[in-house]
């Protein structure tokens, strides 16, 4: 692109005297200046849709700027960034399966590794220990380990005796002491068998219940990078 600059200065011809050979136009000058014109014409865009070629530049309007002023990469990059950085305010979570720090991929902000090992649960302001943010709990381990109940049963058996009647007659024949045979009082005789227990021994234990191992309560998982904007 090209300006168009004059070669003769036409103007000074009409101070010269008379008879002066630079009074006189010459051709040749004529067609320099129209050469000049069309090579500058030929080199500058078309006001109608103008295709530009090497490295065209244009002011950068100011940021917020809604009109019909052109825009350029500068002022494209700079919307860019203030719009990301609008929809991810500080305190926003960010996660991604790759380790590249967001603040290298968004262009913006101050980002740090957030909630490792641990997962995302809504906030629930009726439960103390889900009502604040970043708050934590909970437990990968916490599981219902192995273990067995043992029940005492107690077995009432007390030792004990059979009672056999006899039908045989005594005759006292003086205090505690019994002959059999003559007119004395008629006795019922009493024989108890020997005391005895069964000597049973009952102990009730219930099954094994529960497993134990690392993980073994945690929800089926997949595994991301997570960041939290700090700045």
């Amino acid at each position: 692109m090209s300006n168009y600059t004059q070669s003769t200065n036409f103007a000074t011809k009409d101070t010269l005297s008379s008879g002066d050979p630079l009074k006189i136009v010459k051709g040749t000058e004529i067609n320099t200046e129209f050469v000049n014109i069309s090579t500058a014409i030929a080199t500058k865009a078309d006001l109608a849709s103008p295709t530009f070629t090497g490295t065209p530049a244009a002011p950068t309007a100011s940021s917020g700027t809604s009109t019909t002023q052109l825009a350029t990469t500068a002022f494209v990059a700079a919307a860019v960034t203030a719009s990301l950085a609008a929809a991810y305010p500080v305190g926003t979570i960010y996660t991604a399966v790759v380790s590249t720090n967001p603040g290298t991929l968004l262009g913006f902000g101050t980002w740090t590794a957030f909630g490792t090992g641990r997962v995302l649960v809504g906030i629930d302001t009726s439960d103390a220990g889900l009502a604040t943010a970043e708050q934590t709990g909970g437990s990968k381990n916490a599981i219902n380990v192995s273990h067995t109940h043992t029940a005492t049963s107690t077995v009432t058996d007390p030792t004990h005796s059979h009672a056999a009647s006899s039908g045989n007659f005594l005759t006292e024949t003086g205090s505690g002491s019994y002959a059999y045979g003559g007119t004395g009082a008629n006795i019922s005789v009493v024989t108890n068998t020997a005391t005895a227990s069964t000597g049973i021994t009952v102990a009730t234990t219930n099954s094994t219940e529960g497993s134990s191992g690392t993980n073994a309560n945690m929800q089926p998982y997949i595994v991301v990078y997570m960041w939290k904007r700090t700045a």
